[in-house]
């Protein structure tokens, strides 16, 4: 399978909607955290083979804004397995040259993660061979909203002026200023939304849902949405004459 991987044509940023944990666990007869659990080794699996065909981007949508409305038990597992696997994981991610990197409203999380995750991304700010991306508290609607109150400001103080805002400009004031958009958003367990998930950036992603619920992606899961990738033409408005 990744012999028919075209390493000219990988996507440089892959961002992934991680879903169907909970469904994945109840139909098991297990609690909804088993399944999170679990999904912590098919976030392994998907980091392993992205960066095994080059891919420089891997983002996660670990934690959105809308799940602290989960049950607070559930939320409080999260919680307490994020911490964890962030701790443990950290000697790992430095060997693989993995540089763990965060989106969201880091300040909204407990201090125990807090202070996990700026462990982890101390420890791992000069590796190069891929970028580990961990959408916590995120929101896209309330990073573009903030972006929107920023330039705003800059504008009433006279900082700026309104005609020099560019898609550029605008772009560099969300919070992943400096990343590349997404060339493929992938999201498991057949749900067919982007759920408030880097609405700005997905403007030409190409999209890819999965029947498969988050537990069960594995390796080749990754390798095949890539090939899928591959087999797509994207032409940005233009036709196909003009590629």
């Amino acid at each position: 399978m990744l012999q028919q991987i075209n390493p000219s044509n990988v996507p440089q940023h892959i961002a992934i909607i991680m879903d169907g944990n909970g469904r994945w666990a109840k139909e098991r007869g297990q609690d909804r955290l088993f399944g999170h659990a679990v999904g912590v080794e098919s976030v392994r699996e998907a980091l392993k083979a992205a960066s095994e065909v080059g891919v420089k981007y891997l983002t996660i949508y670990a934690f959105s804004t809308e799940n602290w409305n989960r049950p607070q038990p559930e939320v409080e597992g999260l919680m307490d397995l994020l911490v964890q696997t962030i701790a443990n994981e950290v000697e790992a991610l430095h060997k693989d040259g993995v540089r763990l990197m965060s989106i969201g409203d880091v300040n909204g999380l407990p201090e125990n993660c807090q202070r996990e995750l700026e462990i982890a991304k101390k420890a791992t700010y000069k590796n190069t061979r891929i970028n580990l991306v961990l959408a916590l508290n995120y929101s896209s609607k309330l990073e573009i909203l903030n972006a929107v109150k920023s330039i705003a400001k800059k504008v009433k103080e006279n900082n700026i002026d309104i005609d020099s805002i560019s898609e550029e400009f605008f772009e560099a004031h969300l919070m992943t200023s400096g990343i590349p958009d997404p060339e493929l958003i992938i999201r498991t367990s057949g749900e067919n939304r982007v759920s408030n998930f880097l609405l700005w950036q997905l403007a030409y992603s190409e999209f890819l849902f999965v029947k498969k619920c988050w537990p069960d992606f594995k390796q080749e899961d990754l390798f095949n949405a890539i090939i899928e990738y591959q087999s797509r033409e994207r032409r940005f408005g233009k036709v196909s004459e003009q590629l």
